[in-house]
């Protein structure tokens, strides 16, 4: 196993306050207060704070004060979280949702034991044998805890209770038509309201306009596609709708900074696009 695909580290919150992205996903602890910048939405945080972000995607820590931030690192090729994801819920949940926010609070308790995982993670020796495998099992184990975490407050009731009752029969109308529809009039259209007022409605809930959802769910997919099959770049263009392999790498590279090749390269291809051949 290489060190490089696997670490826990410790930095100082400075380290993050320019835009940071490489190949790996990221689970953050730390306490403070500041905001969370991803993809360049901004979230607020305040205490005890757990935060996930996946391969290039474009983030920063900022904080007035200086904040101590334990970092675990992991590489897909370490741990395809869609090839274990009936093990531990975390894709959609943790990692890979547009919708979600992409840290929550934690209490003392939680947040220790956390760190303790961490911790322990630190100690193993890497040249003894299973090692890897003892690590795959605390990750699994701090995903688990954290997805058991997140889950008790997940804004679903709310939605419910939101005085704008389509905010939910959006989120469905960008799943079910962001291949081929990515202006936001045509969803406004659907919801027989006017774009500016179905734009003030989503930002409020979201925090973010429209237009990125729908920017962000094609990302997503490309991403997606990118990672977990082995498809020529022309035929993702095809199947997200592109006019040609140019143009679909343009508009990958505006919104993540890097190139699609870039992103295959250094993010691998995961086993999961052989698991079916």
């Amino acid at each position: 196993m290489e060190s490089s695909f696997f670490s826990v580290h410790k930095k100082d919150s400075g380290y993050f306050s320019s835009i940071f992205r490489d190949s790996m996903y990221h689970i953050f602890l730390f306490t403070g207060k500041g905001k969370i910048v991803v993809d360049f939405t901004d979230y607020d945080f305040d205490g005890k704070t757990i935060f996930f972000s996946t391969p290039f995607q474009n983030i920063q820590i900022l904080s007035e004060e200086k904040i101590s931030v334990d970092v675990l690192d992991f590489h897909g090729d370490f741990y395809c979280i869609e090839f274990h994801k009936n093990e531990v819920a975390c894709n959609g949940l943790l990692f890979n949702n547009i919708y979600l926010f992409p840290h929550f609070t934690l209490n003392q308790e939680v947040f220790n034991d956390l760190l303790n995982y961490f911790k322990k993670i630190q100690a193993i020796d890497l040249k003894e044998e299973f090692s890897g495998s003892i690590l795959q099992s605390y990750l699994q184990l701090i995903l688990a805890i954290s997805s058991k975490e997140k889950n008790k407050i997940l804004p679903d009731k709310e939605l419910l209770k939101d005085d704008f009752n389509s905010l939910k029969t959006f989120q469905n109308l960008v799943e079910e038509y962001f291949l081929t529809e990515k202006n936001v009039s045509f969803y406004a259209d659907l919801l027989n309201v006017t774009s500016n007022t179905l734009s003030k409605k989503i930002k409020s809930r979201f925090n973010k306009t429209p237009s990125q959802i729908i920017q962000e769910r094609v990302i997503l997919e490309a991403k997606k596609q990118i990672h977990l099959t082995r498809k020529s770049f022309k035929e993702i263009a095809n199947e997200l709708n592109f006019n040609d392999e140019f143009h679909f790498s343009k508009y990958f590279k505006k919104y993540t900074g890097i190139s699609p090749t870039q992103f295959r390269k250094e993010g691998g291809i995961s086993i999961v696009a052989d698991l079916y051949k």
